[in-house]
């Protein structure tokens, strides 16, 4: 079985973690939707892919706000920009979004200021009155930690008050690219499946933070599931993992493990594509995603972020039927 993840919602028709890209994702039949989280400085968790939200918002045509425009640094990285952690749930509230990558998709900017900000509450609710699971992603643990908002006990309380620590519940899936906060989550009393996101090259920040040189790479980690699958649930990996020549044996040994095997991202865009997949035309048409997402799928995962889940079913959805 192979589910099906609305990655932001249906971020390929809509502005990416919107109300509009969720319902969409939910008429699409996904199995699961993904809200990215990151916190405001009042506490709330708010589902954007970054904190810095200038290429997701219209912050930048706000002049009431022009003074929150930073350079912060952390763990040698620089960034320039607005932030949640400065901003409270109110203020954010006033933002609208826009769609992140205008010129590949021009026509999700046609709904640019229709939506405002989400709370992971409001896309909790989303996901349990559609019936469908959840798979939230904690995002820059370390970083917030560092500013007094840990992540970990904001998720659980938000997971306990919408009723996903219930009976009843729909799948919960916790994913972060940071080992340290899946275990932070589980800690703070939270029953879920704890997932590892893997890069196909660099470190992980919070073992970077804690090890310096020493510290294994992501490549590193793959190369001992055994350990990996004594601690997490699943992997979810860039899909560029799948696609060299021995993802059938990566592959094998993940289920072999008893390893979930998610991957990132489906989209089919000949900007997005694996250079041997992609078309002729532009950046932003359409290359040979069929022929992508079928070795994706050959390669025996359980589940696919995609940005366009009615795409992901006509290829990924005969798996779930078998």
């Amino acid at each position: 079985m192979t589910a099906i993840i609305g990655h932001r919602g249906a971020s390929g028709y809509r502005p990416e973690h919107t109300r509009s890209a969720y319902d969409l994702a939910l008429a699409q039949g996904v199995d699961l939707v993904e809200p990215d989280v990151v916190a405001t400085k009042d506490g709330v968790l708010v589902v954007r892919h970054e904190n810095e939200i200038s290429g997701t918002t219209d912050v930048a045509s706000h002049p009431e706000f022009a003074h929150l425009k930073t350079t912060k640094s952390f763990a040698g990285y620089e960034f320039t920009g607005w932030f949640t952690e400065d901003f409270t749930w109110d203020e954010l509230q006033t933002l609208r979004c826009t769609e992140r990558i205008p010129k590949i998709r021009p026509a999700n900017a046609a709904y640019d200021g229709t939506d405002r900000i989400l709370s992971l509450p409001e896309v909790l609710d989303i996901a349990r009155a559609g019936g469908v699971g959840v798979v939230v992603e904690v995002k820059h643990s370390p970083y917030f930690a560092s500013i007094g908002l840990d992540l970990a006990p904001l998720v659980a309380r938000d997971l306990r008050a919408g009723g996903w620590q219930d009976e009843d519940r729909g799948r919960l899936v916790i994913e972060s690219f940071e080992e340290s906060a899946l275990h932070q989550v589980r800690d703070a009393g939270i029953d879920a499946e704890l997932v590892y996101l893997l890069e196909d090259d660099g470190v992980a920040l919070d073992l970077l933070i804690a090890h310096g040189s020493d510290a294994p790479s992501y490549r590193d980690q793959l190369a001992d599931l055994g350990s990996l699958a004594e601690r997490v649930d699943g992997i979810s990996v860039d899909k560029s993992l799948l696609l060299d020549a021995d993802a059938p044996s990566f592959a094998g040994e993940a289920r072999e493990r008893g390893l979930e095997l998610f991957t990132w991202t489906a989209r089919p865009e000949n900007a997005f594509l694996a250079k041997r997949f992609r078309g002729s035309g532009a950046r932003a048409e359409y290359g040979e995603w069929r022929a992508e997402w079928r070795a994706i799928r050959e390669a025996g995962v359980t589940g696919v972020f995609a940005d366009h889940p009615d795409l992901a079913r006509e290829i990924f959805g005969d798996l779930r039927a078998a």
